[in-house]
Formats: C-alpha cells, structure tokens, sequence
C-alpha cells in the first residue's frame, strides 16, 4: 500500500499530527502551531448552518443562588456572598446528532451555562460527564469526524467509531462511562453535569487554586434501558426537549446544586494524576465536594430559535476571579467555540439578546456583518486615545503564572489510561457491569476489522481483566496472548 503523507492545506507535510505545540508539557498553546490554527478553524466551518457539534439541544432560563461565600477562593462576585443570584441560561444537547436527530441515543449531553452576573457574562460549558474521549484539542476534529456520517455511504460507520477509539486508549475512561447506564439518561433533568476541565479561581489577594465544578441533579440522576430509549426515539424523537418544557410549565422547576472541587495550587506539580487532563478525575477522597449554590431552572423560551438556536458559549468567556487551567483541550476549545459563533451567527453574536450581557459593554470594535445597535456612533474609536474613551482595568489582569520547557509538540506526561477507567469498571454493580458489557459489544459488532476489535479488547483487559475477557467472549474472540 502507497503510503500518502499527512499536510497542511498548503502541500506541507505535517510532523505531529496527535500532540499540540505547547511551551513544556503542560503548555499553554502557542498561537505559532499554524496547524492546529488550520485544523480548528477549518473544522469550526465544515458545517452549515446548523451547530457542527451539539446541533439538538433544549433550553431555560433561570438563576443561580449563592449558598456558601466562595470569597476565600475567588473575587468572582457571582459565587461571593450567601444570597447573591445571579440570573442564568442553559442549553443542554446532544453532541453527534443533527438537529433534527432523536433526544435519547447514547451520546453525552452538553450542560452549558451562561451566567448574567454584574462583571459580565460567564459562560461554563461542559457536559454531563466529568471526563472527555480525547485531552489535546488538535485531534478533535478527528474524533467529532469519526460521530459523524460517512463521507461515502451518508450513514454512521461504526468502524470509523471504534477504529479511532482503539488507536487513542486516553479515550478508554469516556467509553466506559458512555456505554455505562449513564450514557442514557431518563430526561435532561435527571443527569449531573460537570465544568468537565479544571479551571483556576483567584481571590482578591490574587491567591490562585485549581478548581472542578459538579452540578448535581437535586431530582437524582435518573436513566433509561436501551430498549425503551431506542423505543422512544421511534415513538417521541423530542422526548427530553418536551419534557424539559412541561416540567418548567406546570412549575416542577428542576434544580442544580453546584458543587466544587478545590485543589491547592502548588499541589498539581505533585498530585498521582496530572490535573489538568480531561480525561482524568480527582478522587473526592483526595478533594472533597464543596458545596457553592443552587441552580434553578424557572422560565421556558418565549422563541426557540431566538434564544436557544441563537445561544452561543464560549469557555472563554471569563469574568475576574476565574481563568483558565495549562489543559489541552480547554486551551484549543477557547479559540474554537468564539471562533464557532463568529462564523454560524455572526461576528457579532453577543449584541443578540441571548448574548448580550447585563452590564454595559465598552470597547474599540466597530462594523461587521448585521450590526445592529449603535456601533459606537460618532465616539472615539481607537486605544490610547486623548478623548476619554474606555481604558483597561489593571486590576483585573490575569494572574501571572510560570511556563518552562521546550516548545514543542509533546504528549502529556502521563500515559496511564487504564487506572481510572478500570476503576469505574469495579465501582459498578454486577448488573451495571452486564449491560455494559452487553452495549460495547453490540456496538462493536458491525466493525468491519477484527484487528480493531482485538485492538480494543486489549484496552478493556488492562483496565480490567474481566471487563476485557466479557467483551472478548460477547464478540466471539479471544483476549490476545500479548496482553495477559
């Protein structure tokens, strides 16, 4: 077999096409890897006009509800003060579907938050899972490619699926959660959701701590059998939207309360598993949940398209007191969601009224497709100016923090992808275990190479001997003799 090189759009050959450019191996990015720009970018357009990721989603507004004084870890004013609320919008989703796909397929399902608070909007967009399939955001356009629909045949290619999947083992922990109960959740109220990436707070004294966020369903998380999901997916593709809908309407108002694990600062350089991969947890032995607020859920969209299909989140969106952590998928997702919004809504999405924040906004940019308010009128329109126009904040500049090493494209630290999938695995109940079992194997059925199918076995097995030998026995193969 001829083999092709791997580039760029421009005919260079691509030297690293699994590892960002970081400085050292926990970064940040660098705006110079030119490729992982194209890779980004250019996904962020494939699609139009549609979401090219959590196309079908459900939305409400509601508040936030302060309920233990976060000031000692962070001066973000919407988690300062027992009593303070904080009006709110969420959007929950589907991630590989269009938008016209059903509500109940195994998929995760986004959780993405937009808080109004009087500093600006914050926007916390992750998903109900506290783990992710990939930690470096250059391979995700490869991963999303594989959910979606063959170029060829239009349909889903399993193989395509489980190819990519037995080729990143880092991917082993999400897949075991996915294919768990939990990967069919029995309404959008009835699952958790998760910030997924670690964050870093800072407080008035510019004292920085790594951070988790856990939403925890006040209505208990609740999931359904694959029988009645694929049933229902027939009979009410709209399920969980509707549902979402007629509980806020008879006032069944579903609720959050959100939780945090801190980590200390100094302690990432030590901690057993690198904090900042997403594909990791934190033991709560290790960091216990605090608890911060509650959510609440208490007003449905007066019009889907304006304010749900119009929403747009962006984990970059920050207010002071909360910044960014060295991980490598969060690092790529900054550039990629705004970068999303510019090109499906428009370059200026945050004017709509979804968007726009409560406080008033004051900036040097000008013009723009469907520019709809003032454009600054006749003010002064550049920075430095002699005229009075706005000024930067010095006091709210991020918080400095070190970077060493080469920059290079380099695999994080830790290839330890077994662990913590292998712990779930026993954490399970026998029957939990079963139908997991049961749904990886019925997944994996239709690929096409048994070489893909050995491959992933070898994953199972090494998280968990037994969970590997079920698999292997349920797909009619043997565990390979290398691996036992």
């Amino acid at each position: 077999m001829t083999k092709n090189n791997l580039t760029t759009s421009w005919g260079a050959p691509v030297g690293d096409n699994q590892n960002s450019m970081t400085a050292g191996s926990r970064g940040p990015s660098l705006i110079q890897d030119t490729y992982l720009l194209e890779k980004l970018a250019h996904f962020n357009r494939e699609r139009v006009p549609e979401r090219v990721v959590h196309a079908k989603g459900a939305g409400a507004h509601g508040y936030f509800e302060v309920t233990n004084d976060m000031s000692k870890y962070t001066k973000a004013k919407l988690f300062n003060g027992v009593g303070t609320r904080t009006p709110m919008f969420i959007r929950f989703s589907t991630v590989a579907g269009e938008l016209g796909s059903a509500d109940t397929v195994r998929d995760p399902r986004g959780f993405a938050v937009k808080f109004y608070t009087e500093e600006g909007n914050y926007d916390l967009v992750g998903n109900n899972t506290p783990i992710f399939f990939i930690r470096d955001a250059i391979k995700f356009p490869d991963f999303i490619h594989t959910q979606k629909r063959d170029p060829k045949t239009h349909l889903k290619n399993p193989t395509a699926v489980w190819d990519f999947w037995s080729l990143s083992p880092e991917s082993l922990h999400q897949v075991t959660y996915l294919m768990g109960d939990r990967g069919l959740p029995a309404t959008l109220r009835h699952m958790n959701g998760y910030g997924s990436h670690t964050f870093k707070w800072v407080n008035a004294e510019g004292e920085a701590v790594w951070v988790k966020y856990h939403f925890i369903a006040d209505q208990g998380v609740k999931n359904m059998t694959a029988e009645v999901a694929t049933k229902i997916a027939g009979e009410n593709p709209d399920y969980h939207t509707e549902d979402l809908f007629n509980a806020i309407e008879n006032r069944d108002f579903p609720s959050w309360t959100l939780h945090v694990q801190i980590m200390p600062f100094e302690e990432a350089n030590t901690y057993r598993f690198d904090p900042f991969d997403v594909t990791k947890v934190w033991s709560h032995k290790d960091y216990p949940l605090i608890e911060v607020g509650r959510m609440v859920l208490d007003r449905n969209p007066e019009n889907y398209f304006a304010e749900v299909e119009q929403a747009t989140f962006s984990p970059g969106s920050f207010v002071p007191g909360i910044e960014a952590s060295p991980d490598k998928m969060l690092q790529g997702r900054l550039f990629a969601y705004a970068d999303a919004h510019r090109y499906r809504v428009g370059i200026n999405h945050n004017h709509l009224p979804i968007n726009r924040p409560l406080t008033p906004v004051h900036n040097y940019q000008r013009d723009g497709q469907m520019r709809f308010d003032g454009n600054g009128g006749g003010s002064v329109y550049y920075e430095p100016n002699s005229f009075g126009g706005p000024t930067e904040v010095p006091e709210h500049k991020q918080t400095p923090f070190q970077v060493t090493g080469l920059a290079e494209q380099v695999a994080c630290d830790s290839n330890d992808h077994y662990t913590q999938a292998g712990d779930l695995y026993r954490l399970m109940s026998a029957e939990e275990r079963t139908r997991l079992v049961e749904t990886i194997v019925g997944a994996m059925k239709p690929v096409e190479k048994e070489e893909i199918k050995l491959r992933q076995i070898q994953h199972f097995y090494k998280a968990d001997p037994e969970y590997g030998t079920r698999v292997a026995e349920g797909l009619g193969l043997s565990v390979p003799q290398e691996v036992r």
